[in-house]
């Protein structure tokens, strides 16, 4: 057997739903309505604040149809759900465990020789789960549904998006060098410029392709595209100019199909170029890669912030989790209106806090994990001592 004897029927009477006590399950009633509630309540007033006018306003001015104005709409949906999710914990925790103080059942199970730790311990569990799911829709929902409402837009308005590599695409390909001294240096060895994406093909090309340090090689496309088959990139109607020593024309000649040899990150950077919240953590680390070949370290930077942001957001869960279940149970009467205002002050902090470390990684002060994760330890950290001096 895998499991200790003894771990093995815990682990089954958990699931099983008879180890959760009395106290446990009538805790979970009350937090789970509030959850419920509060996240089709912040998911709905979130895509209708952010997007009904934006989309109502390109409807107008821009002819969107009305059909693919629906369609972004529901897109949209995903997004602000997972949104919701940590803001829904940190509502019915302080919801429900400020009426639990209010109406004095707190006071009796503490009276019965409970611990505020054992308390709030059904509340960190809901915690837990809804950081899975957090994670789960982040990471496998929200970026495509995403990528799915731009390219809407994209095609029916040609909407131009700052991170959508369809229009002047340049790629440059570098190769390490050693000097004489031992030193190494960075050499460019490639240039691909195109000036148009389709997705599948790249179009009206100019390639420069250097020898050492002398630009030898001109390739004018109409278009092209890479060939998984060959390993190099087919292209259409064009024309090759070869350079001599000097950079004067040596020779040239037309084609119509012509396969060369040059690196496929350049097929893939146009393939990926897209706003970090439209990739999975896969996609943003295989899109990082490239940047780091090409030397763009700006961009790598952001990406680098903006993707362990995305690792470390389903957490906030947890962190709101822990606040709410402490400033709940208080020994003070928390109305239900008072428990909204102090949830909007936290999270209001909360992302005020860290859009200032998110911008400090951006310059480079903290690292991408610090600038994404000391948000969510200074929560912990304040949670655990909120709980540890209510429980005294």
């Amino acid at each position: 057997m895998l499991f200790p004897k003894p771990l093995f029927y815990r682990l089954q009477m958990w699931l099983d739903g008879s180890i959760l006590s009395i106290m446990d399950r009538y805790l979970m009633t009350q937090l789970i309505p509030p959850f419920l509630f509060s996240v089709g309540l912040v998911a709905t007033l979130g895509v209708a604040i952010a997007y009904l006018s934006d989309l109502a306003n390109k409807i107008v001015d821009k002819n969107l149809p009305l059909l693919q104005a629906a369609e972004i709409l529901l897109l949209k949906v995903p997004e602000f759900v997972a949104y919701s999710l940590p803001i829904a914990i940190m509502l019915a925790t302080l919801i429900t465990y400020g009426r639990l103080s209010s109406d004095s059942e707190l006071i009796a199970m503490r009276g019965c020789g409970i611990s505020l730790y054992r308390i709030i311990a059904p509340a960190l569990f809901l915690s837990i789960i809804v950081t899975a799911i957090t994670f789960l829709v982040t990471e496998f929902v929200v970026p495509a549904a995403n990528y799915q409402a731009t390219s809407i837009l994209v095609n029916s308005i040609q909407e131009e998006h700052p991170f959508w590599q369809n229009k002047d695409i340049f790629y440059p390909d570098f190769e390490e060098v050693i000097l004489p001294d031992g030193s190494k240096q960075r050499r460019l060895k490639s240039l691909v410029y195109a000036e148009n994406f389709d997705g599948k093909k790249m179009k009206d090309l100019t390639i420069l392709k250097w020898a050492g340090n002398s630009l030898e090689q001109i390739v004018l496309s109409d278009n092209a595209t890479w060939n998984n088959e060959s390993q190099k990139w087919d292209f259409f109607n064009g024309t090759v100019y070869k350079l001599a020593a000097d950079a004067s024309l040596a020779r040239s000649s037309s084609f119509k199909h012509e396969k060369i040899a040059l690196p496929k990150a350049a097929f893939d950077f146009a393939m990926q170029g897209r706003d970090p919240y439209e990739m999975n953590v896969g996609e943003a680390k295989q899109y990082m890669k490239i940047l780091r070949l090409i030397g763009d370290t700006k961009k790598l930077t952001f990406f680098s912030v903006r993707t362990e942001q995305k690792i470390a957001f389903p957490f906030v869960c947890i962190v709101f989790g822990l606040v709410g279940s402490a400033l709940g149970s208080r020994p003070h009467q928390v109305s239900r209106a008072t428990s909204f205002g102090l949830s909007i002050a936290i999270i209001f902090t909360y992302y005020l806090l860290a859009f200032i470390m998110g911008s400090l990684g951006m310059i480079e002060i903290l690292s991408p994990v610090m600038a994404a994760w000391l948000p969510n330890l200074i929560g912990v950290g304040i949670g655990v001592y909120l709980i540890y001096q209510f429980n005294q």
